[in-house]
Protein backbone atom coordinates (compact mmCIF):
# COMPACT_ATOMS: atom_id res chain seq x y z
CA UNK A 1 0.00 0.00 0.00
CA UNK A 2 1.34 3.63 -0.82
CA UNK A 3 0.41 6.66 0.67
CA UNK A 4 -0.51 9.10 -1.58
CA UNK A 5 -1.56 13.29 -0.88
CA UNK A 6 -4.06 14.71 -3.56
CA UNK A 7 -2.99 18.42 -4.14
CA UNK A 8 -5.09 19.23 -7.10
CA UNK A 9 -4.93 22.86 -8.70
CA UNK A 10 -3.83 25.54 -11.63
CA UNK A 11 -0.73 25.96 -10.79
CA UNK A 12 -0.55 28.91 -12.24
CA UNK A 13 2.27 28.87 -11.51
CA UNK A 14 3.29 27.15 -8.80
CA UNK A 15 5.22 28.28 -6.16
CA UNK A 16 7.18 27.45 -2.71
CA UNK A 17 4.09 27.47 -0.78
CA UNK A 18 2.92 24.45 -3.05
CA UNK A 19 6.20 22.76 -1.96
CA UNK A 20 6.22 23.72 1.62
CA UNK A 21 2.71 22.56 1.72
CA UNK A 22 3.19 19.27 0.46
CA UNK A 23 6.77 18.95 2.38
CA UNK A 24 5.28 19.46 5.65
CA UNK A 25 2.29 17.59 5.15
CA UNK A 26 3.86 14.39 4.12
CA UNK A 27 5.69 14.64 7.23
CA UNK A 28 2.92 14.91 9.26
CA UNK A 29 0.72 12.12 7.56
CA UNK A 30 3.37 9.94 6.76
CA UNK A 31 2.97 9.85 3.40
CA UNK A 32 4.92 8.18 0.58
CA UNK A 33 4.65 10.89 -2.04
CA UNK A 34 2.60 13.53 -3.00
CA UNK A 35 0.81 13.85 -5.71
CA UNK A 36 0.45 17.72 -7.85
CA UNK A 37 -2.92 17.58 -10.16
CA UNK A 38 -2.46 20.05 -12.69
CA UNK A 39 -5.88 20.94 -13.89
CA UNK A 40 -6.71 21.52 -17.44
CA UNK A 41 -8.75 23.88 -16.11
CA UNK A 42 -10.94 25.15 -13.01
CA UNK A 43 -14.62 25.05 -13.59
CA UNK A 44 -14.88 27.45 -10.88
CA UNK A 45 -12.22 29.80 -12.16
CA UNK A 46 -12.13 32.47 -14.59
CA UNK A 47 -10.51 31.49 -17.53
CA UNK A 48 -8.90 34.85 -18.19
CA UNK A 49 -5.20 34.82 -17.34
CA UNK A 50 -4.67 31.45 -17.06
CA UNK A 51 -1.78 30.13 -18.46
CA UNK A 52 -1.49 27.18 -21.11
CA UNK A 53 -1.37 23.95 -19.27
CA UNK A 54 2.38 23.23 -20.58
CA UNK A 55 3.83 26.25 -18.92
CA UNK A 56 1.48 25.44 -15.32
CA UNK A 57 3.24 22.03 -15.99
CA UNK A 58 6.67 23.38 -16.50
CA UNK A 59 6.13 25.45 -13.43
CA UNK A 60 5.34 22.72 -11.22
CA UNK A 61 7.81 20.48 -12.49
CA UNK A 62 10.95 23.53 -11.55
CA UNK A 63 9.09 23.84 -8.43
CA UNK A 64 8.91 19.95 -7.14
CA UNK A 65 12.60 19.26 -8.42
CA UNK A 66 14.47 17.20 -5.56
CA UNK A 67 11.13 16.26 -3.15
CA UNK A 68 8.69 13.66 -3.31
CA UNK A 69 6.29 15.15 -5.53
CA UNK A 70 5.45 13.60 -8.70
CA UNK A 71 3.38 16.40 -11.21
CA UNK A 72 0.40 14.96 -13.20
CA UNK A 73 -1.82 16.17 -15.57
CA UNK A 74 -3.79 13.07 -15.57
CA UNK A 75 -7.03 15.12 -15.83
CA UNK A 76 -6.21 16.50 -19.42
CA UNK A 77 -5.74 12.10 -20.40
CA UNK A 78 -8.55 11.05 -18.81
CA UNK A 79 -10.73 14.02 -19.56
CA UNK A 80 -12.25 14.86 -16.22
CA UNK A 81 -13.71 18.24 -15.13
CA UNK A 82 -14.42 17.69 -11.62
CA UNK A 83 -12.63 16.25 -8.88
CA UNK A 84 -15.10 13.92 -8.12
CA UNK A 85 -14.61 11.71 -11.50
CA UNK A 86 -10.80 12.10 -11.08
CA UNK A 87 -11.00 10.73 -7.35
CA UNK A 88 -12.98 7.48 -8.68
CA UNK A 89 -11.19 6.85 -11.57
CA UNK A 90 -8.14 6.77 -9.50
CA UNK A 91 -9.92 4.85 -6.72
CA UNK A 92 -10.80 2.26 -10.10
CA UNK A 93 -7.27 2.37 -11.48
CA UNK A 94 -5.15 2.25 -8.63
CA UNK A 95 -6.54 -0.05 -5.80
CA UNK A 96 -3.18 -0.93 -4.13
CA UNK A 97 -2.97 3.08 -3.23
CA UNK A 98 -4.24 4.73 -0.36
CA UNK A 99 -5.52 8.54 -1.26
CA UNK A 100 -5.63 11.72 1.06
CA UNK A 101 -7.05 14.78 -0.44
CA UNK A 102 -4.70 17.95 0.52
CA UNK A 103 -6.22 21.35 0.51
CA UNK A 104 -5.68 24.79 1.82
CA UNK A 105 -8.06 26.71 3.99
CA UNK A 106 -8.52 28.74 1.23
CA UNK A 107 -9.82 26.15 -0.74
CA UNK A 108 -11.76 24.65 2.23
CA UNK A 109 -13.75 28.18 2.22
CA UNK A 110 -15.07 27.37 -1.02
CA UNK A 111 -15.52 23.53 -0.70
CA UNK A 112 -19.07 23.97 -1.22
CA UNK A 113 -18.98 25.10 -4.70
CA UNK A 114 -17.10 21.86 -5.85
CA UNK A 115 -19.83 19.32 -7.77
CA UNK A 116 -20.24 16.48 -5.43
CA UNK A 117 -18.58 17.70 -2.36
CA UNK A 118 -19.97 15.94 -0.42
CA UNK A 119 -19.49 12.52 -2.44
CA UNK A 120 -15.62 13.61 -2.30
CA UNK A 121 -15.69 13.47 1.55
CA UNK A 122 -17.24 10.11 1.96
CA UNK A 123 -14.56 8.99 -1.03
CA UNK A 124 -11.20 9.89 0.90
CA UNK A 125 -9.76 11.95 3.81
CA UNK A 126 -9.28 15.27 3.61
CA UNK A 127 -6.28 17.14 5.25
CA UNK A 128 -6.24 21.07 5.79
CA UNK A 129 -3.23 23.33 6.31
CA UNK A 130 -3.57 27.28 6.77
CA UNK A 131 -3.49 30.15 4.71
CA UNK A 132 -2.87 32.97 6.10
CA UNK A 133 -6.17 35.58 5.59
CA UNK A 134 -7.97 32.35 5.39
CA UNK A 135 -8.59 30.36 8.21
CA UNK A 136 -11.29 32.31 9.77
CA UNK A 137 -13.23 32.06 6.52
CA UNK A 138 -12.57 28.27 6.12
CA UNK A 139 -14.09 27.71 9.80
CA UNK A 140 -16.72 29.59 9.40
CA UNK A 141 -17.60 28.00 5.91
CA UNK A 142 -20.71 26.40 4.85
CA UNK A 143 -18.97 23.15 4.04
CA UNK A 144 -17.49 23.07 7.28
CA UNK A 145 -20.80 23.62 9.13
CA UNK A 146 -21.08 19.95 7.83
CA UNK A 147 -17.79 18.83 8.05
CA UNK A 148 -16.67 19.61 11.79
CA UNK A 149 -18.48 16.21 12.76
CA UNK A 150 -15.91 14.90 11.33
CA UNK A 151 -12.71 16.68 12.13
CA UNK A 152 -10.10 13.98 13.86
CA UNK A 153 -6.92 15.06 16.07
CA UNK A 154 -4.21 16.19 14.15
CA UNK A 155 -2.75 13.96 17.19
CA UNK A 156 -3.91 10.89 14.92
CA UNK A 157 -2.68 12.39 11.45
CA UNK A 158 -0.91 9.35 10.76
CA UNK A 159 -3.64 6.87 11.38
CA UNK A 160 -5.50 8.38 8.27
CA UNK A 161 -5.52 5.00 6.31
CA UNK A 162 -7.59 3.52 9.08
CA UNK A 163 -10.22 6.53 9.46
CA UNK A 164 -14.06 5.99 8.46
CA UNK A 165 -14.90 8.14 5.94
CA UNK A 166 -15.87 11.18 6.10
CA UNK A 167 -12.81 12.60 8.06
CA UNK A 168 -11.40 15.85 7.90
CA UNK A 169 -7.99 16.47 9.93
CA UNK A 170 -6.72 19.90 10.44
CA UNK A 171 -3.17 20.80 10.43
CA UNK A 172 -0.94 22.47 12.09
CA UNK A 173 2.15 23.80 9.44
CA UNK A 174 4.10 26.73 9.32
CA UNK A 175 1.98 28.97 7.04
CA UNK A 176 3.39 30.26 3.85
CA UNK A 177 1.94 33.74 2.32
CA UNK A 178 2.78 33.06 -1.33
CA UNK A 179 0.21 33.11 -3.50
CA UNK A 180 -0.03 32.54 -7.63
CA UNK A 181 -2.62 35.63 -7.46
CA UNK A 182 0.34 38.11 -6.05
CA UNK A 183 3.06 36.25 -8.73
CA UNK A 184 1.18 37.13 -11.37
CA UNK A 185 0.20 40.72 -10.34
CA UNK A 186 3.89 41.07 -9.73
CA UNK A 187 4.93 39.11 -13.43
CA UNK A 188 2.01 39.30 -15.52
CA UNK A 189 4.09 37.74 -18.10
CA UNK A 190 6.12 34.94 -15.96
CA UNK A 191 4.79 32.50 -18.67
CA UNK A 192 6.49 33.86 -21.88
CA UNK A 193 10.19 33.93 -19.92
CA UNK A 194 12.55 31.37 -21.59
CA UNK A 195 12.50 29.44 -18.79
CA UNK A 196 9.30 28.31 -19.31
CA UNK A 197 9.31 28.08 -23.03
CA UNK A 198 9.69 24.25 -22.99
CA UNK A 199 7.68 22.50 -25.66
CA UNK A 200 5.15 20.36 -24.60
CA UNK A 201 6.42 17.06 -26.12
CA UNK A 202 9.71 17.57 -23.69
CA UNK A 203 7.10 17.12 -20.48
CA UNK A 204 6.59 13.75 -19.19
CA UNK A 205 3.85 12.52 -16.54
CA UNK A 206 4.94 11.52 -13.35
CA UNK A 207 2.20 9.20 -12.41
CA UNK A 208 1.30 7.99 -16.08
CA UNK A 209 4.96 8.09 -17.74
CA UNK A 210 3.21 9.73 -21.04
CA UNK A 211 4.41 12.52 -22.94
CA UNK A 212 2.24 15.63 -22.19
CA UNK A 213 -0.29 15.89 -25.27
Amino acid sequence: MTRIGLLGGSFNPAHRGHRQLSVHAAQALGLDEVWWLVSPGNPIKASAGMAPLPCRFASALAMARGRPIRVTAIERQWGTRYTIDTLRRLHRAMPRHRFIWLMGADNLAEFHRWRDWRKIAALLPIAVVPRPGYDARAHAARAMGWLRRFVRPASQARKWTEWRMPALVLLTLPPDPTSATALRAADPHWNDAPSSSIKTKSLRDGVTRRLLA
